[in-house]
């Protein structure tokens, strides 16, 4: 994998312009990403990324093709592109919300390597949850993707059916976690912490309480019961949590954004 193109330099597109770069697998100059707007890329093309607008050049060029529009412009990107892709040398990435592979095909043809994922805006830091889902297996696709966000994060193989509740769970997901951190924050303020200190301290100790889950492969609620003590501060808190409906409303805000995503396929 020599060159990138990501066509469409929204906030997703950025974010995977800068992971694959931070993570080292590809130099910025190896990374073409295009917009309608090309000025609107000035700050990437600051940092050494190649930029602009023609997505037929950029497609001429990459070895992988990442399509990262939103869902309404996507019959004109793949107006674009279609005519440009060449199944021996290169495959295509879709991020696409709602789109499936199915789709994808009607434009792209069905020789070429095609993957649909679902990262989110973390793979900035190197932290994503990507899903993907591919319609040939035992094609290369599977592998590119692979190597494209296990960079950035973790990867987990769906099936495309799946792809629905990931948007919900991943994607969305990142701003109700956020929205955690935030709520978080304003209650370290209401005890006394100034904002800017207060949001440091509940975002560490939400990355302490992911990573206490993801590197001991435990169930949350084992390492809840390690920090709460009969008649101590922490249950005191987890019950006052859920009698506001804590759990509750987070379940139904993750059910709530998987119906609209599916209402916009």
């Amino acid at each position: 994998m020599k060159n990138v193109a990501i066509l469409g330099g929204g906030n997703l597109g950025h974010a995977l312009a800068r992971g694959w770069a931070g993570s080292g697998l590809l130099e910025p100059d190896a990374i073409h990403v295009t917009r309608r707007h090309p000025e609107r890329l000035a700050d990437l093309a600051a940092e050494g990324f190649a930029v602009g607008s023609d997505n037929k050049s950029a497609t001429a060029q990459a070895d992988v093709v990442v399509i990262a529009v939103q869902p309404g412009h996507l019959d004109a990107v793949l107006g674009d592109i279609s005519g440009a892709l060449d199944p021996d040398r290169q495959c295509v990435v879709s991020v696409v919300t709602g789109v499936s592979l199915a789709r994808l095909r009607e434009s792209v043809g069905e020789e070429i390597p095609l993957v649909r994922a679902m990262p989110n805006t973390a793979v900035e830091t190197l932290d994503s949850m990507t899903c993907l889902s591919v319609d040939r297996p035992e094609g290369r696709a599977q592998a590119v993707g692979r190597r494209l966000f296990d960079g950035v994060g973790r990867t987990m193989i769906i099936d495309e059916e799946m792809m629905i509740p990931a948007t919900a769970l991943c994607a969305c997901g990142i701003a109700f976690f956020l929205r955690t951190i935030r709520a978080a924050g304003q209650g370290g303020t209401e005890i006394g912490f100034h904002a800017d200190d207060a949001v440091i301290l509940a975002a560490q100790t939400a990355r302490g309480a992911a990573e206490l889950v993801l590197r001991g492969l435990t169930h949350p609620e084992g390492e809840i019961d390690r920090v709460t003590t009969p008649r101590g501060c922490t249950i005191a808190g987890l019950n006052e949590l859920e009698h506001r409906g804590f759990s509750s409303a987070m379940i139904r805000g993750i059910l709530t954004s998987s119906r609209r995503a599916r209402e916009l396929t």
